[in-house]
């Protein structure tokens, strides 16, 4: 959650809520709330179409990471005095809260459970999910995140007993330990479709293992999901960073917001999230863009937390069927206006409600939503900081949400076409529980209704799925022959991999050609999942447009711009990857179907895919043909070493890719030499083929040579030492003077930019994209924090350490020794710049010990010698860089 560098701020004060006054604006008319001097400027506001309230203050709701509403409106809050830094146990809680008189106020509070670090919490019916970090009861130590199930079957607001787990280890011990819950697993939620969605961060984990005792391994962030059982954990997509939480629409399309590298921008991309998608974080997502899905847009910096897909009748149109996406580093919920491209979407962002440090959204099954707002809570939490609002629409009416557990089948089933998505599950969670033959016959009878919704069709046609299990498959092929229905229908059918056995082949194989893009995608998907090899032939027909192309050697793709096109082949090349389709791959070699071939051999570690292209390569005649076999043959000479969660690479990784630890493989010689023949038959100017080879896919044949990627280069040094010991006016004053003070000056911002260079800064920071990346990017620190964040930033480093900024100290062989922070990491070399400015590369396996320091690399004293009006004018200077 808390990704980005922020040093925090006194609080929010609760009742000011109690006085709103309207306030115009050239945008938009909007209700803003009177804020303290101390808190964030303009800290809330929302359209002049809603009702925002207070519903609890830090009293029973301190640092809330996470929520959920429960269908009938009772609010699950995750309390976490932990935060995303912090690293001592038994300070978080799961607080339920309830408006027994629908008056939007809170009339009862229980301590619903006792859990550490929650950070997803899912209730329906009697249970309640919650994702959490483990400590283990001897040491006190981080050993892992667990996904549980709490019940509480007496309904008094208390859990029953223990959670029973669902998954454990989904996320690596490793880093729980060394840095906190900050790129760790995130966010959960329940799809339609019987799903329980898993927001990983980039930590990744090994091993994981469900109920059934499968194990899991992922390296990296992405979506992973899991029954509600427990059972079937499998990856959904993969290349994410830091993703926080999901919004899952109707017709179960995903949408995610994550960021890229700190320190070079936190730039956010919003992401529609495809099935078996790879979306290249970090090895892929700059130089190899042509492989991956694309994000659907590049934000700028921010930082996204909580997720929800608005749909619920009882709301304005306007700010319905939408996306809503909350932002910690901003302190906004935007909606996403999303409009249909081929398989995906494109969309257009807006500002929806500005509340400090929003955490989490949801909604329950009236209309009703609540939001949760961390409010300076700092990276480890605090116990005076943090609140939950709720918002309805003006002239909104309450309408109480039936008891599900008293209503017939029959009532049931009329639920299940309501408007309102959260009162459609909550009716399919207990139509599952009741007598499978009158509850099957009921939904089936929606899911077949034509003249229904789509979504409520969906709705039904899931729940039956759910309830008839393998033998739903006769029915689902019936709803695959209609064409509004088709997409849905062939997602169904293959849904889950423990159910496949009487599902034919034949309509999958037919839907690659179907004339809507999204069958063509379903399709697609779903061959990969049902696992036959006969399918290979008919993959391998889909069409690559002239779009897959790389970017230009030492420039960076478009990792966040559409490309509709690119997805149906995209998804056609993990089925083949999925399928391990090695020999039907190396047969299209040469034919019409080469370059989709190409593309899959690309990853097939496979000893009968590199004596293939091999062989293809010596009977090609085409020069063009020939080039491409030898690009695909240099690019599986290495390979991912296998990931056993000892590592990670860090907030600021080597993006460079197309691996990130690579090793050779046991077909690794014999790739090598082949190359090597062919190199030594070049001229001089075919040598410049292999050397560009060798560096950009990190093949590391001396022979070849080839540009070494430069992670940083030598900067002019500045002993901030002597800068540190000047004494001035801000020296001489106490920090709450001083932000009182700042609150008044505006400064100059001509004088702050000398400011900047004077007082060391840019030892340290770069302004602009096309400087070195040092430590964390200024150049759009002004769309991330305000005047008073940056302000305490500067007079307080120590209070909240930059990620890719802490000190680091190494010990390396020879007793040589290194201090500074890291501003590159590969699995081979680490680049250090220490506090001068010098910069230092050292080889991984030179490295004796490694120890990130308590302490920032920027001192404390940094502005003391200022004047009021100087670090006003840095201030200003700084506030202002908001590329």
């Amino acid at each position: 959650m808390l990704k980005i560098t922020l040093s925090l701020f006194s609080g929010f004060l609760i009742l000011f809520w109690l006085n709103p006054v309207e306030k115009p604006s050239e945008k938009r008319e909007s209700y803003v709330v009177k804020t303290p001097i101390d808190s964030l400027l303009k800290a809330t506001s929302w359209p002049s179409e809603l009702n925002v309230t207070s519903f609890a203050g830090p009293d029973l709701t301190p640092s809330p990471s996470c929520l959920a509403v429960a269908p009938n409106g009772d609010v699950f809050v995750g309390v976490d005095m932990i935060g995303s830094l912090g690293k001592d146990p038994g300070k978080g809680k799961i607080v339920k809260l309830i408006d027994s008189n629908n008056d939007g106020k809170v009339d009862k509070h229980f301590t619903f459970a006792m859990v550490d670090n929650p950070r997803g919490i899912i209730a329906e019916g009697d249970q309640v999910f919650v994702l959490h970090t483990t400590f283990s009861k001897e040491t006190g130590i981080a050993s892992g995140m667990d996904l549980v199930v709490f019940e509480d079957k007496n309904g008094d607001g208390l859990s029953d007993g223990p959670s029973k787990p669902l998954i454990q280890g989904i996320s690596s011990p490793k880093f729980l330990q060394s840095r906190g819950t900050d790129h760790a697993t995130n966010g959960i939620r329940m799809g339609i479709d019987g799903w329980i969605y898993i927001a990983v961060g980039d930590f990744g984990f090994h091993n994981a293992v469900d109920r059934s005792g499968k194990k899991l391994t992922m390296l990296g962030g992405g979506i992973v999901r899991v029954r509600p059982n427990g059972t079937e954990m499998e990856v959904y997509t993969h290349g994410m960073r830091n993703i926080y939480d999901v919004a899952i629409d109707p017709f179960m399309n995903i949408f995610t917001r994550d960021n890229t590298n700190d320190g070079g921008g936190w730039n956010i991309r919003f992401s529609n999230q495809i099935q078996s998608g790879e979306y290249g974080y970090p090895v892929l997502f700059k130089h190899f863009t042509n492989e991956i899905i694309p994000g659907l847009v590049d934000l700028g910096g921010g930082s996204g937390t909580g997720a929800l897909f608005m749909d619920d009748s009882t709301w304005p149109e306007k700010y319905n069927k939408v996306p809503m996406m909350a932002d910690w580093g901003r302190s906004q919920l935007y909606v996403h206006r999303v409009t249909a491209d081929g398989p995906t979407f494109k969309q257009q962002e807006e500002e929806f409600i500005k509340l400090p440090q929003i955490t989490d959204v949801d909604i329950d099954a009236s209309g009703r939503v609540y939001l949760a707002a961390w409010d300076g809570a700092g990276y480890s939490g605090s116990a005076a900081k943090g609140f939950i609002v709720r918002a309805v629409p003006q002239n909104w009416k309450y309408k109480a949400f039936a008891d599900v557990k008293k209503a017939s089948v029959k009532q049931l089933s009329e639920l299940l076409k309501s408007g309102s998505a959260a009162a459609r599950l909550a009716a399919q969670r207990e139509l599952l529980t009741r007598p499978a033959k009158t509850s099957t016959a009921a939904v089936w009878k929606i899911a077949a209704d034509k003249n229904l919704p789509l979504y409520a069709r969906v709705a039904g046609m899931y729940t039956y799925t759910q309830l008839a299990g393998e033998d739903a498959t006769a029915n689902l092929l019936k709803l695959e022959a209609e064409e509004s229905m088709r997409e849905f229908a062939l997602r169904a059918l293959s849904d889950r991999k423990g159910l496949l056995n009487s599902v034919p082949t034949e309509p999958f194989i037919k839907g690659l050609t179907d004339a809507s893009a999204r069958v063509r995608v379903a399709a697609a998907i779903g061959l990969g999942r049902l696992g036959r090899p006969e399918a290979a032939q008919a993959l391998l027909k889909t069409k690559v447009p002239a779009s897959f192309v790389a970017p230009a050697k030492g420039t960076e793709g478009p990792h966040a711009t559409p490309n509709s096109e690119i997805i149906t082949p995209h998804i056609a090349v993990r089925a083949l990857v999925a399928l391990n389709a090695v020999d039907a791959c190396v047969s299209a070699v040469g034919t019409e179907n080469s370059t989709i071939a190409l593309w899959a051999l690309r990853y097939m570690h496979d000893e009968r895919a590199a004596k293939g292209l091999i062989a293809a390569y010596k009977k090609a005649t085409e020069a063009k043909l020939k080039t491409e076999i030898l690009r695909t043959l240099a690019r599986i000479y290495k390979k991912e070493a296998d990931y056993d969660g000892s590592w990670w690479w860090s907030t600021r990784p080597d993006t460079h890719g197309p691996y990130y630890k690579a090793i050779t493989w046991e077909s690794s010689p014999a790739i090598k030499d082949l190359l090597m023949q062919e190199w030594g038959k070049a001229d001089e100017a075919g040598k410049l083929f292999y050397a560009d080879l060798n560096s950009s896919l990190r093949m590391d044949i001396t022979e070849f040579g080839g540009d070494e990627v430069v992670a940083a280069k030598e900067e002019v040094k500045v002993d901030l030492d002597k800068i540190r010991n000047k004494k001035g006016q801000v020296g001489e004053s106490s920090i709450e003077d001083v932000m009182l003070a700042m609150a008044k000056i505006k400064g100059d911002p001509a004088l702050g930019k000398k400011l900047f260079t004077q007082q060391g800064c840019v030892a340290c920071h770069s302004i602009a994209k096309g400087e070195t990346m040092k430590g964390p990017f200024m150049g759009q620190i002004g769309s991330i924090m305000n005047r008073e964040q940056i302000a305490e930033s500067i007079l307080k480093p120590n209070a909240s350490i930059s990620q890719g900024f802490a000190s680091v100290l190494i010990t390396a062989k020879g007793d040589k020794s290194y201090m500074g922070f890291v501003t590159e990491e590969s699995a081979e070399k680490l680049v250090m710049r220490d506090i001068t400015g010098q910069v230092s590369t050292i080889r991984v396996k030179d490295i004796v010990s490694r120890q990130e320091m308590e302490t920032s690399m920027m001192p404390s004293g940094l502005a003391s010698a200022l004047s009021y009006e100087e670090l006003a004018s840095l201030i200003t200077f700084l506030s202002e860089q908001k590329k």
